[in-house]
Formats: structure tokens, C-alpha cells, sequence
């Protein structure tokens, strides 16, 4: 990342986009091409450009398309350095990390560090005049990428994208990279999750990729939060514990009280009470329902007398309490009834 860093630092791209603007002669349309790029403040639309230079929306489309052909005409001519040397950066470092990328994430490898919109202006400025270089403009499936040219054209890469897409889907549990690799036809794992981070109908989470509907991968809520941290951990939790695993996560919104975690708990069925304030996912197979409730699903089952240590035994899978408070109510409760030393059944078979 350094190396990459220090070379754009040399050929400087702030400087190498004013020199290509300056190649724009008129004033209109050195507006058009900057304000549609974002290029020194936020990016607009062929309307909002269109009304401030009075002219309407299909006449400002077909300017912007005029002035960047001109534009990639003068640097394939050697009008500007700034497109071939930034051309050779970028190809490379797409090289390094799958030969596709997000805008966003492009930009971040190239100046070795988390950039703002400007800076990424820039680069996909750039990219958008390079001949060696395929771009792909942001809309409701796909973020804003960049692709080498020999990797294919907008609707190649597209295609790559949607494949991992329908492959995930398909799968209909979140995958690894290493899991789509082996279902797909690709040299390396680095371009399946280059392509991935470009679908915005994907998210990921640590290294596991799904549809970003799946809460397993995009967790939008303190309950989804809660889930991931409880799957991830693989066995229960006390709900202070899975605060702290919150707060100590990747999350967004992470900062979330311990209360509020035990509120969540209480709320949503996918959670299990299996002990003093500890919760389990209720697909490992933990009952519902009080100690007593536990005792009489195990007799019911059993179909047969149990030796208490035998009830306490299948109880302890389901909850995480005492042995004491298992007899307490094995004792004590009217549905239970004790038939020889020690061994129960339930008082409504006796």
C-alpha cells in the first residue's frame, strides 16, 4: 500500500485532474464536467446542472458525453501525462486486489488511507479516461466500480457480479469466500470478493457473504446484533456478556446499553432463557418454558419412570441452572410424583 501511495503522491492527482480540466476551453462546459464528477464539491445531477446553466438535462447529457470523448482523445495523444501514469497505478493495484474494485475501495488502496468523496471523484475521474480501464457508474444493484479493460466491459462485469449474486442466492445460507470460489470459475478468492463488494444486493461480515436482507450479515437491529454475536460465540451467553461482545465489535450503532440487550433478549422468540440471565439460540434445540415445564417435557418423553439424577441429567441439556433448583421443583411440585426411591413420573400417569 505504500508504494502505491508515495507513486500517486508523485504524480499527485489533484494537480493531474486541474491539468486535464484546463484542456476544457469553455467555461460551460468545464462546469458541466466538474460539477457531474464531484470534482471540488459534491456531485450533481443532469438537472440540477441543467438548471443552473439554463440549458435542459438531454443537452447537458449529451455535452458531458461530447467534452469526455474529447478528453480521452487528448490523453491517447499525449495532451496530459496524467491519464497514462495514473492509468499504469491503478491497473496495477486493480491487479492486486481482485482486477476489480469498488470506487470507494480503489481510491482507499491508492492513497493508503480512508478518503473522502473528493478524492474518490478523482479516481473515478481518471478511470473514466483511461483506456486500459472499464468504469461502471453507480446505480440501484451496483455501487460505482472499476475494472481493467481486459477483464471485460460494463455488462461482463456486471454479469461476474450477478453470478455471485444468483450463486449466494441460490446457496440460501451465507457463504465464504472460499465457499463461492469452489463454485465458480475464477483464478483467485481475491477476485470473487472484489466482484462481491460491488453488488449492492450483498453484504458481508467478517468473511462470510450473503444478501444483505440476511441479518446474519447485515445486521440492522440490537436483535440481529444479538444473533450474530450468539452464532458467532456458538453457546450461550449472559446478556452482559453479549453486550460487551457488542460493544467490542465491527458493528455500526454499537454503542448500546446492557438493558437495552436484556430487553431485546426478552422480546424475541429466536432467544432462550436457559439460565440466570443467560440466553441461547433456540434452533440448538433449548426448550421454552420454566425449570417445572423442562421436568415434564423430560418425563413425557421418557414415557417411563426417571431416577431423579437421570431428570436432572436431560434438564441440564435444555437449561443451565442449579441441580438444586432441578429437585427443588421435582420435589415440590404438585404434577410430579414420586413412585420409588428417587424416580418420578408424572402425577397425571400415576
Amino acid at each position: 500500500m505504500a508504494d502505491t501511495a508515495t507513486e500517486t503522491k508523485q504524480i499527485d492527482l489533484k494537480t493531474g485532474v486541474s491539468d486535464i480540466i484546463a484542456l476544457i476551453d469553455q467555461e460551460r462546459e468545464r462546469e458541466i464536467i466538474t460539477r457531474r464528477f464531484g470534482l471540488y464539491d459534491r456531485r450533481e445531477t443532469l438537472e440540477q446542472i441543467g438548471e443552473l446553466l439554463g440549458i435542459t438535462r438531454e443537452r447537458v447529457r449529451q455535452l458531458e458525453k461530447a467534452i469526455l470523448i474529447r478528453l480521452k482523445i487528448a490523453a491517447e495523444n499525449g495532451k496530459t501525462d496524467a491519464v497514462s501514469q495514473l492509468e499504469k497505478v491503478f491497473i496495477r493495484t486493480l491487479s492486486e486486489i481482485g482486477r476489480a474494485a469498488r470506487t470507494q475501495d480503489l481510491a482507499d488502496k491508492i492513497y493508503g488511507k480512508a478518503t473522502n468523496q473528493q478524492e474518490r471523484a478523482h479516481v473515478a475521474f481518471i478511470a473514466t479516461l483511461a483506456p486500459g480501464l472499464t468504469t461502471l457508474d453507480e446505480n440501484d444493484n451496483y455501487f460505482q466500480a472499476v475494472t481493467i479493460a481486459d477483464y471485460g466491459d460494463e455488462k461482463k462485469l456486471k454479469g461476474r457480479v450477478d453470478e455471485i449474486v444468483a450463486t449466494v442466492k441460490e446457496a440460501g445460507v451465507p457463504q465464504s469466500v472460499d465457499q463461492l470460489f469452489d463454485k465458480l470459475n475464477y483464478e483467485n478468492p481475491l477476485q470473487v470478493s472484489a466482484l462481491a463488494s460491488i453488488s449492492k444486493q450483498l453484504a458481508h461480515l467478517k468473511d462470510s457473504w450473503g444478501l444483505t436482507k440476511w441479518p446474519t450479515v447485515n445486521p440492522k437491529n440490537i436483535r440481529d446484533k444479538i444473533y450474530v454475536i450468539l452464532a458467532d460465540n456458538k453457546k450461550p451467553m449472559h446478556f452482559s456478556e453479549i453486550a460487551k461482545s457488542i460493544k467490542g465489535s465491527t458493528f455500526k450503532r454499537k454503542d448500546v446499553t446492557t438493558q437495552a440487550i436484556h430487553n431485546e433478549l426478552i422480546k424475541d422468540k429466536r432467544f432462550v432463557l436457559i439460565g440466570r440471565g443467560i440466553y441461547a439460540l433456540d434452533n440448538w434445540g433449548y426448550s421454552k418454558g420454566t425449570v417445572s415445564d423442562i421436568i415434564s417435557s423430560v418425563l413425557k418423553d421418557a414415557k417411563e419412570p426417571l431416577h431423579r439424577d437421570e431428570i436432572v441429567k436431560r434438564v441440564l441439556k435444555s437449561r443451565q441452572v442449579k441441580e438444586t433448583t432441578i429437585l427443588l421443583n421435582l420435589q415440590s411440585k404438585a404434577q410430579f410424583k414420586r413412585v420409588a426411591k428417587a424416580t418420578y413420573i408424572l402425577a397425571d400417569e400415576a
